[in-house]
């Protein structure tokens, strides 16, 4: 009976939440106490020696350094003992940090730089470069590349997928040209959503508070035979407007729907296949004026054969369809009109195939090679005061690539590889990249690698035009080559106790051909892009973690980052190399994860971000640094139910994380939601 009022509380408490449309500010310290109370009521013990009412896995230290992970080497091996600067962000810890998106969930890896510029868009990077037009990250979902070829980056309002059913994130910094090819300059970010066969039965969450105004999701999971299952998904959310610098409403709203499904299938022991596809449609409410619409489809199927114990193959075929519908505001430049507004609108078609085969050289030796086309066709329509010419282009993607792990010795792994590749814009570009691991024992790991990376020309680069002519202000540089970058790598991971893990990575960066901006002779208009840049980064990147007790665990996590970009001597950029990077010196992040009594999960994030540098009309501009804590307090009344409290930005009532200082810069506001899950 007793358990029976304690369950008729927290869904009273759960829905008086989830039937607010707004947090007033005064709320904030009643809400303050109330985590703290509520934990004070849990008594802060280590809960009964039962395990709690629910599937889900907290992974111990010396399990989160085994997790498999393929983003590396294209196979899976021990997250331990990787040549590489990777972190494995968990289902577990994305349910528990209370993230509702993808790049909310993508600020538990350490090794990134995630900063929310309004309600519906993000700055993500790694090692630097986190501008407006950011374009040396690859994101795959899947197996399927998500950036886009107007800019080479990334539209992460569209990257959405139904949290529940995301498996792990793979995140690392540092090139990845030489298995992935061009744009994994300085990171790859690799999304594996789980098997069809993980998820049976139904799942429903739902909630809302006072900027995720609601949201909804569901999730059927069945088996079809006896050897192959399938699930279907569904999810929406609508999320209110930010702030502007100075307190004014940013009218920057967003909605925001997905569905989808997956089919895994192993018609023999030697075969597997899997099938996936989502569908989408969204609206986000624009701080210049007018909306942006966007929507799209996937389709995505991969076939895998096993020969034997040394040889393997698989084959992976995707579509995906894009469009993008965007207000453009007038183009005035010191009072002078010249574009009126307009609406502009990118179709984007993009078919992708690669093939991949493993072969074992040996006991300890391993050949990977393939091979991958990828065609896209992209259509857009243009405005008066943002255009590309042609309005239509094909372009054509072929690669090849072949890497060797040889290992002289038990202790020691040489890895050897690169990757060519061939794109309509440069031709042909080539990367590389050298590895050695060394394990003096099973606990720890010693790294070091040396790579090349490009970062192809995208529209922008090649085919900008602001505005249409006859006047031509800013246009794309028809000779703009590739941007380049050579990396030097060391790094460490180790179990150092049963308690405790570590890793640890320091990196030297040396770019060339960076974009850089210049005046036409005599004529002085168009600007164009050229590639007049060139400079060095280095920094550290540290993460630890410690089991304090059974009930109790820290992540601790330093990242230093050190940028110097120049004109290269006889050259010009009219933003003195600032436009390039947007980036803190240092981030620090502290997270605590507590398992209390009755069933009870309270896990806060802490983040200090360093004052951020950027573009500021050629001089100088800057974000200043900031404190801010996210917490989520969680209660399992049943193996079947779970009901989250949850706080995000608690530390200010409004803030900024991107952007010059302008009267048009986004202010991130503190906000609160409450949220139900039921899964069986």
């Amino acid at each position: 009976m007793r358990r029976f009022e304690k369950y008729k509380q927290g869904v009273k408490g759960i829905t008086m939440i989830l039937t607010v449309s707004g947090f007033p500010r005064a709320f904030m310290p009643t809400l303050l106490i109330t985590f703290v109370t509520l934990s004070v009521l849990a008594r802060c013990e280590p809960p009964p020696s039962t395990p709690p009412p629910t599937d889900l896995k907290k992974l111990s230290v010396e399990e989160l350094m085994n997790i498999e992970v393929t983003s590396v080497s294209k196979h899976l091996e021990r997250l331990s003992k990787t040549a590489s600067a990777i972190q494995v962000i968990t289902q577990d810890e994305i349910r528990r940090s209370g993230a509702t998106t993808i790049p909310e969930a993508l600020r538990l890896a350490d090794n990134l730089i995630v900063a929310q510029k309004n309600s519906h868009d993000w700055g993500i990077s790694a090692r630097g470069f986190n501008t407006e037009l950011a374009n040396k990250l690859l994101v795959l979902i899947d197996g399927r590349t998500v950036y886009t070829p107007l800019f080479s980056g990334v539209f992460w309002n569209v990257q959405d997928y139904l949290l529940e059913d995301i498996d792990r994130i793979e995140v690392i910094s540092g090139p990845g040209g030489t298995l992935w090819g061009a744009n994994a300059v300085n990171g790859v970010i690799n999304i594996v959503t789980k098997s069809a066969a993980d998820t049976k039965g139904l799942y429903v969450e739902g909630g809302g508070g006072s900027k995720l105004k609601d949201f909804s999701g569901v999730r059927y999971g069945s088996k079809l035979s006896a050897n192959s299952s399938f699930r279907i998904y569904g999810k929406f959310f609508n999320r209110d407007h930010e702030l502007l610098t100075g307190g004014v409403e940013a009218s920057d709203s967003w909605n925001h729907e997905q569905g989808g499904f997956r089919i895994d299938a192993q018609p023999t022991p030697k075969d597997s296949l899997a099938i996936h596809g989502d569908l989408y449609s969204g609206d986000q409410h624009l701080t210049t004026g007018g909306a942006s619409h966007v929507s799209g489809a996937n389709l995505l199927a991969r076939w895998s054969h096993i020969y034997s114990d040394q040889s393997d193959m698989s084959l992976q075929l995707y579509y995906d369809r894009t469009h993008l519908s965007n207000a453009v505001p007038a183009l005035v430049i010191n009072s002078l009109p010249l574009a009126p507004p307009g609406t502009f609108s990118d179709d984007l078609d993009t078919y992708d195939l690669d093939f991949q085969r493993t072969v074992r050289l040996g006991d300890a030796n391993r050949l990977i090679f393939g091979l991958g086309y990828r065609f896209t066709h992209d259509e857009v329509g243009n405005a008066k005061a943002l255009a590309f010419f042609p309005k239509v282009l094909d372009h054509n993607l072929a690669s090849a690539f072949a890497q060797v792990e040889l290992k002289p010795h038990k202790k020691l792994l040489f890895t050897l590889g690169s990757k060519v590749e061939h794109n309509d814009y440069t031709g042909w570009e080539f990367e590389p990249s050298v590895r050695l691991a060394w394990e003096p024992n099973e606990q720890h790991t010693i790294w070091a690698a040396i790579s090349r990376a490009v970062r192809a020309p995208s529209r922008i680069d090649r085919d900008l035009s602001e505005p249409v002519p006859p006047i031509v202000v800013l246009k794309g540089g028809s000779d703009f080559e590739s941007e380049t970058v050579i990396a030097y790598e060391l790094g460490y991971h180790g179990q150092l106790s049963h308690r405790a893990s570590a890793s640890i990575s320091a990196y030297y960066n040396e770019y060339d051909d960076l974009r850089s901006t210049s005046t036409t002779p005599m004529t002085l208009l168009p600007l164009f892009f050229e590639n007049n840049l060139h400079g060095e980064t280095h920094g550290v990147e540290l993460s630890a973690n410690y089991q304090v007790t059974g009930w109790w665990r820290l992540h601790a996590a330093y990242n230093l980052l050190k940028e110097n970009l120049r004109v290269l001597p006889g050259q010009m950029d009219l933003n003195n190399a600032l436009n390039e990077t947007a980036d803190p010196q240092n981030w620090v992040s502290l997270r605590s994860s507590m398992d209390l009594r009755n069933h009870v999960e309270l896990d806060a994030a802490l983040r200090w971000v360093d004052t951020v540098r950027n573009n500021n009309g050629g001089k100088a501009g800057t974000v200043p640094s900031y404190f801010e804590l996210n917490a989520r307090l969680g209660w399992h009344p049943s193996k079947e139910l779970e009901l989250a409290l949850v706080g995000q930005n608690l530390l200010h009532n409004s803030h900024p994380e991107f952007g010059a200082p302008t009267a048009a810069r986004g202010e991130i506001e503190r906000s609160v939601y409450g949220k139900v899950t039921w899964s069986f």
